[in-house]
């Protein structure tokens, strides 16, 4: 995350013992990988840290006895997470993943302490030979998501509540109000900055106060379902974030944005056991299975389910890229030119992306 993407083992039979008798004795037993996970908020039934949580017990499904997991939730970034990650290694684990962008620098800090241990920095962009980093583009799916809401809006405004002014949530911006736009040119997405990842009471005032601003599907970049609860009450639309959220809000879903971490995670923990483990930058997409759109509400129309549904194909099969500008120009909401007609914005460009689209109202100042 929110902000906004790691542990050696020793591997079987590395003590074996041979006898002085002609038949060796047996090899000792593996010693199970420890893999921990640090999380940014509490652990729910939906949301953020869920979606880990089941990357963590996926791992623990694919690996059985080969690994012990273990996490620790509501770890505020900063001073208090170098504190537990370090704990952590005290405790023996070999691997850590520290899913949230401000754990990045006190991972590379207890990193530079722990050169045998492995860890994963999940939304960071700093690398080191232990520290690997790994982000998905949630993007892809923000862009998906604007194509339900200009399909569904009667008002043609979209609200959007956000944690921090960050690449990875300005790209979920930029890219909701590109697909909103793509089907209807009028639509505008009002932001609200929280500069928080987990407040609830803040993140239901923020979605009222849009509510009131004419606004009839709302987005949001935050921890909690309360975005979620307040459009269930209201009587309006919502694209939930992160995992499923049908279960709070059955009248007020449009789609959900979920992301699926088990198999990036069983594969880097599978790299540890085997000794094959190298620091590396994933940035996967629809494409990798890291980003998913579906889960529709009962309002959404079958047509537009399958128009989202081809579009998704489109992006997996790299027909189609949020951030390529179409016949016009690519404009900020200054109206400075970002991309030409026919050009597509690179991974680079994507990555410190520092500004919002023509249609949203707001700045980067919350």
């Amino acid at each position: 995350m929110y902000k906004n993407l790691a542990a050696t083992l020793v591997a079987a039979c590395l003590f074996s013992t041979a006898c002085a008798e002609p038949a060796a004795a047996p090899a000792a037993a593996s010693t199970p990988l420890k893999a921990a996970f640090v999380y940014v908020a509490p652990l729910t039934d939906m949301g953020w840290v869920h979606q880990h949580d089941a990357g963590r017990k996926a791992v623990q499904a694919a690996l059985g006895a080969q690994v012990i997991t273990s996490f620790v939730e509501n770890v505020a970034e900063g001073p208090d997470a170098e504190r537990v990650i370090r704990d952590l290694v005290q405790q023996g684990n070999k691997l850590i993943f520290t899913p949230s962008f401000g754990y990045m620098e006190p991972t590379l800090k207890v990193a530079r302490e722990f050169p045998g241990v492995k860890f994963e920095s999940i939304t960071g962009y700093k690398t080191a030979p232990n520290v690997a980093v790994a982000n998905a583009r949630y993007y892809e799916g923000r862009y998906l998501a604007g194509i339900a809401a200009g399909r569904m809006t009667r008002s043609h405004v979209a609200g959007y509540v956000a944690g921090f002014p960050i690449p990875e949530v300005l790209q979920g911006i930029n890219a909701f109000t590109l697909g909103m736009r793509s089907v209807d040119p009028a639509a505008t997405v009002k932001v609200v900055w929280l500069n928080a990842w987990f407040d609830p009471t803040r993140e239901r005032d923020a979605a009222m106060t849009l509510f009131n601003q004419n606004v009839d599907v709302i987005a949001f970049h935050t921890g909690s379902n309360a975005v979620m609860v307040a459009a269930q009450e209201r009587g309006k639309l919502a694209i939930a974030y992160h995992s499923d959220m049908r279960q709070i809000a059955p009248d007020a879903q449009l789609l959900a944005v979920t992301h699926e971490w088990g198999a990036y995670y069983t594969r880097r923990a599978r790299a540890v056991i085997d000794g094959s483990w190298t620091s590396g930058n994933v940035w996967g997409g629809i494409r990798e299975g890291m980003v998913r759109v579906g889960d529709f509400g009962s309002k959404v129309p079958p047509a537009v389910q399958q128009e989202v549904l081809a579009r998704q194909a489109d992006i997996a099969a790299g027909k189609l890229q949020p951030f390529a500008a179409g016949a016009q120009t690519l404009r900020d909401n200054t109206g400075k030119t970002v991309a030409l007609p026919g050009v597509a914005l690179g991974d680079t460009q994507i990555m410190n992306m520092n500004y919002l689209v023509e249609g949203v109202v707001g700045s980067l100042s919350p």
